[in-house]
């Protein structure tokens, strides 16, 4: 069997490992759903640098700087610089709500009322890019084993149904840190620097690749401004990545180690797009710039190596779509499940015994539906794009406004959801090109205009409501979970 082959199999294996580790820790809803929010800084900086930098950012970020050089490197730039400015003035906050999802926050902030729409969207959303990064498999299996799309995607989509199905949030934080380390390795400690030499060192790089391949702004600056505006705005309200800040086990935790992330995103864009410059001298004829990763590694590497460098390229892939599936699962839970039922349970141990069982079950049937949607999907990038949209057009208002101006109400952050999502999705119609930056502009300004005439025109946040908002969003000690 070839090592690389090998390499790559005990890694899944021991992912699976991890998943049955993380069962023993998800005893309730809260360890199953947030980790039990006790993940200290060195757990949590590492995972959530994990579940941003999934396989658009890899092997994404690698073909752009094929096909740009380095301007390749501001999607992943954009995407660091979101979890910067969440971890620096949005996290703490955040963290001690004490809640489970982004509509549970506005619940909290507006009151009742506010949270069964942007539950639907958000919904959507995690599904989406639970799909979009799954699909990712098919190039890298392609690459080891030559195995079409669908064997893939069921192999690599599988071991990520198993082990977020066993433990929850505990697997997925033990395996996304095993991955992280992976990821470091592999990317900054082999790739980098083996395909650097190969392409003869930066001379080598200035010499032989056009001169906009050097420029930082060659991708186009309104390709860079549009990156900025949906993913880093993206990264602002994700519940991917608020789940992800629901684990620390402090509001400082949250704040300084998502910092760190951050940073550390900031250092992996660079690396990707420098990776990507290199796999342009190597191998200048790729006729797809998404190839370069792969590509690059089976001509430069032996197979120990290559091994190591495609179980990073995997690791990426899994922590992001692992913990989107989760994202979808208590999405769906609890902010439309609990809605239907008209209630959210008790909290006595019996109970506990069956929300892990019942968030288990939620995450196999979505796990099952991300599997079906990512095979049956033709261009990631144009539904990832769509996803990212809506979420930004139709949530990022309301969600800010909670956050930043305390005149908001409720009915003004449905109808800036609303206007928000149709006139992104109308936008789009009259373009007629998904990828056109100005849906997204035009559904944020018209959510903001809307969001401010509604609150303006209607009753004041209650009182009452505003100072639970203060209480919870303030107190130094994470309250129960609503």
């Amino acid at each position: 069997m070839n090592i690389a082959v090998l390499i790559v199999i005990l890694y899944l294996a021991a992912m699976i490992a991890f998943g049955f580790w993380g069962k023993r820790r998800a005893a309730t809803q809260s360890d199953f759903l947030v980790a039990g929010r006790r993940l200290g800084p060195t757990l949590y900086s590492g995972t959530m640098a994990a579940i941003v930098l999934g396989g658009a950012s890899t092997i994404g970020g690698v073909g752009l700087g094929y096909e740009h050089g380095i301007s390749g490197m501001w999607l992943v730039v954009a995407i660091g610089t979101g979890i910067l400015v969440l971890s620096l003035f949005f996290a703490s906050r955040i963290q001690r709500l004490g809640v489970y999802t982004v509509s549970q926050m506005l619940e909290l902030r507006y009151g009742p009322g506010s949270s069964v729409l942007s539950g639907v969207v958000m919904f959507g959303y995690t599904l989406m890019l639970s799909a979009t990064s799954t699909i990712a498999y098919a190039t890298i299996f392609g690459a080891l084993l030559d195995l079409d799309k669908w064997p893939s995607i069921l192999i690599g989509g599988s071991v990520v149904v198993i082990y977020s199905t066993l433990g929850g949030m505990w697997s997925i934080t033990l395996t996304d840190f095993v991955q992280f380390v992976i990821k470091t390795i592999g990317i900054f400690f082999i790739l980098l620097p083996v395909v650097l030499v190969a392409a003869g060192g930066w001379s080598g790089l200035v010499e032989k690749l056009p001169v906009d391949a050097l420029s930082l702004t060659g991708i186009g600056s309104t390709s860079i401004i549009t990156y900025f505006v949906v993913y880093t705005f993206g990264l602002l309200i994700g519940q991917d990545i608020w789940q992800r800040v629901f684990t620390a086990r402090s509001p400082g935790v949250a704040r300084w180690a998502g910092a760190a992330s951050g940073v550390y995103c900031l250092a992996y864009g660079v690396a990707g797009a420098l990776i990507g410059m290199a796999a342009r001298v190597i191998l200048p004829n790729l006729e797809v710039p998404d190839d370069a990763f792969a590509a690059v590694v089976e001509a430069t590497m032996p197979s120990v190596l290559a091994g190591l460098v495609l179980a990073a390229a995997l690791a990426a892939v899994m922590s992001t779509s692992s913990g989107a599936l989760i994202a979808t699962a208590t999405v769906f839970g609890q902010d439309i499940l609990s809605r239907l039922r008209g209630a959210r349970g008790t909290t006595d141990e019996g109970s506990e015994h069956d929300h892990v069982r019942n968030n288990r079950v939620l995450v196999v049937v979505f796990g099952i539906l991300m599997i079906v949607i990512a095979g049956a999907l033709q261009d990631v990038v144009a539904a990832l794009t769509v996803a990212y949209d809506i979420l930004v057009g139709g949530l990022l208002v309301p969600i800010l406004g909670g956050l930043l101006w305390r005149r908001g109400t409720s009915v003004g952050a449905v109808v800036a959801m609303a206007v928000g999502t149709v006139a992104t999705l109308t936008t789009m119609a009259i373009v007629g090109d998904i990828f056109a930056n100005e849906p997204i502009y035009y559904g944020l300004g018209c959510g903001l205009v809307a969001y401010v005439v509604a609150s303006l025109l209607t009753a004041p946040t209650p009182p009452e409501v505003l100072a639970e908002w203060d209480r919870r969003s303030s107190d130094t000690k994470t309250p129960a979970a609503t």
